[in-house]
């Protein structure tokens, strides 16, 4: 099935659905860090949280993996790139990052990838970036300056700082990746049986890595945590699987088919403030004056890079991947 664009969207109706759905995906994404920080102050080790995420994800994608099968012949690399960057490096990086920092902090310093995308853009493919692409990228920078408080000699965790980053590198080489094959039009692979795949290679892997047969089960019988509020730690693993993982992935597909991809970029932009708000509502998570200004200095440069993406066939400079690296970016926000 070929990738819908926004050329392709039914009108003003189709764009106002798309624009609905891109709110949810970025609600549901905004809100995984929330639910994941007190299972892993609960004792759960920030891997098993994620092979917990990506495995139980999987499961319910199966049945679109088996009807997608065929990518497994035609696109074996975009497959294993979205599994090993999309899916496990992103949320591997960022949950063990919100072990040792804020969410809202966490989240922020991944919102710098847009950053690191135009700067490989730019000395790596060695193409030429817009002018406001740049503006976002000085703004990115310096916002993440405020966000980190570096004049106080990094007062976070700086482990936690580097995991974060380590988030935001795997988004980039996520964004890379996911130029190949972007221009194939009715062969380009259709993005939910990636996802189910990239969710079934991520599993593959992080069972490797996080080794859940040593994972204490016990505790997801009890309870966790939530600035004093006892919650049930199945619930939030169901929260975590079936909304900040399954309904975040799909309605954020199905908001880009309705929108331009860099449109439903920069609605994904509110993922961080929404992550942000719910730390600090329900974590108890609160940033200083300078973080909040430095987070809004970090989403307007996130916002002026994504928007000011030209068309694939433009000759115009470009501020990005390219539009199907919109859609990647908004399909591995975790």
């Amino acid at each position: 099935m070929p990738v819908q664009t926004y050329e392709s969207s039914q009108g003003g109706a189709g764009k106002s659905v798309g624009l609905g759905l891109a709110l949810v995906s970025a609600l549901a994404f905004g809100g995984s860090g929330v639910a994941a920080k007190p299972l892993i102050e609960a004792g759960l080790d920030p891997l098993h949280v994620v092979w917990l995420r990506v495995a139980g994800a999987a499961l319910v994608m199966l049945p679109l993996a088996v009807r997608h099968r065929a990518l497994l012949r035609s696109r074996p690399a975009l497959l294993a790139g979205f599994g090993l960057l999309g899916v496990a490096g992103v949320q591997a990086f960022y949950f063990a990052s919100i072990s040792r920092i804020p969410v809202g902090v966490a989240l922020l310093v991944e919102y710098f990838a847009p950053a690191l995308v135009l700067g490989w853009v730019r000395f790596v493919q060695r193409r030429p970036v817009t002018r406001a692409a740049a503006v976002g990228v000085v703004l990115a920078v310096g916002g993440l300056a405020c966000v980190v408080e570096v004049w106080s000699g990094l007062s976070f965790d700086a482990l936690g700082l580097l995991l974060a980053l380590g988030a935001a590198c795997c988004q980039v080489g996520y964004f890379v990746l996911s130029d190949q094959g972007s221009d194939s039009g009715a062969e380009a692979p259709d993005p939910l049986g990636v996802i189910a795949y990239g969710l079934l290679v991520g599993t593959l892997v992080l069972t490797v890595v996080a080794r859940p047969w040593t994972m204490d089960w016990s505790l997801l019988a009890d309870s966790a945590d939530m600035n004093g509020t006892p919650v049930a730690a199945g619930l939030l693993l169901g929260w975590i699987v079936l909304i900040a993982t399954v309904l975040a992935y799909v309605t954020g597909v199905l908001s880009v088919r309705r929108l331009s991809p860099q449109v439903a970029g920069v609605v994904a932009c509110l993922e961080a403030v929404i992550a942000t708000v719910l730390a600090w509502f329900l974590l108890g998570e609160h940033l200083s004056a300078p973080q909040i200004v430095g987070g809004v200095v970090v989403l307007a440069g996130a916002f002026i890079a994504q928007s000011s993406a030209p068309a694939k066939s433009s000759p115009e400079p470009v501020a990005s991947g390219g539009p199907e690296s919109q859609l990647s970016a908004r399909e591995t926000a975790a």
